[in-house]
């Protein structure tokens, strides 16, 4: 099988074409474990497939580290935008994906013929519980509290086209809380965590629990519900700098609420 290593801020990902998976794709969730291990495979966060669509100029499917599927992933799909592009695979630099989230559309930015930077509209952000999804009521869960032992956190919950729950504060021991989080009976497809520090109105620095794949350089998504639930919380404006541990991602929410 062949394949490219890829990185997003340090989410790194093994993409691969469909033609070169399809024979793989009914063992993929066992095969991604082994794939994705640093020791005795390539090591990854998780394997990518790009394909065509009958409905979009591409597909994604992405398995994580686990073995699971993911719905989306804002690294990876910027990964696929730099894979597509500079192999031929779409002309135009900005196109449309198909995902499990939806379609997605990413613009690359083209220099001497490299994509040297990648924009992606991440559509909207789902923010009723039975959309995330997350076990309360309510039409929104914003500053929520969250149960854990002798511990409560306060959260809030969004969807990009995948879980995410964001928390303002960053425990020394989040990578426990993390896992411990993504197993909660309050999410029924377990979740992301994002644990936050917020700098100023316009920058924060987020640690990363990733639901499949544990504690991570970045997640794309998980950048975005971080400024999403800043606006909610009203601690961040509709632009900020969120940066995580393998870089800065620049993000901006610019629909209504």
């Amino acid at each position: 099988m062949h394949f490219v290593k890829m990185e997003g801020l340090g989410n790194d990902f093994i993409v691969v074409e469909y033609s070169e998976a399809e024979r793989w794709l009914s063992v993929m969730s066992v095969l991604s474990p082994r794939l994705c291990d640093r020791h005795f495979g390539i090591g990854a966060d998780g394997v990518i497939i790009v394909g065509t669509s009958p409905e979009a100029d591409l597909s994604m499917r992405i398995f994580n580290a686990d073995g699971s599927e993911a719905e989306m992933c804002g690294n990876g799909i910027r990964c696929l935008a730099k894979f597509a592009f500079e192999r031929g695979m779409v002309k135009h630099p900005s196109f449309t994906v198909e995902t499990r989230a939806g379609l997605i559309i990413p613009q690359v930015v083209v220099c001497d013929g490299k994509v040297e930077q990648v924009r992606v509209d991440m559509g909207r952000p789902r923010l009723t519980p039975n959309e995330i999804p997350v076990n309360m009521e309510g039409e929104r869960v914003v500053n929520a509290p969250l149960p854990l032992g002798k511990r409560i956190f306060r959260f809030t919950a969004v969807s990009m086209g995948n879980p995410h729950v964001v928390i303002f504060e960053i425990p020394p021991d989040w990578e426990e809380w993390g896992k411990q989080i993504e197993n909660h009976h309050f999410f029924p497809q377990r979740t992301n965590v994002e644990f936050v520090r917020v700098v100023s109105p316009t920058e924060a620095e987020v640690k990363v629990w990733e639901r499949g794949a544990g504690a991570t350089l970045a997640c794309g998504t998980g950048a975005c519900a971080v400024l999403v639930a800043g606006v909610l919380n009203g601690v961040l404006e509709r632009s900020a700098q969120i940066r995580l541990p393998g870089g800065v991602l620049s993000i901006s929410w610019e629909e209504d609420e």
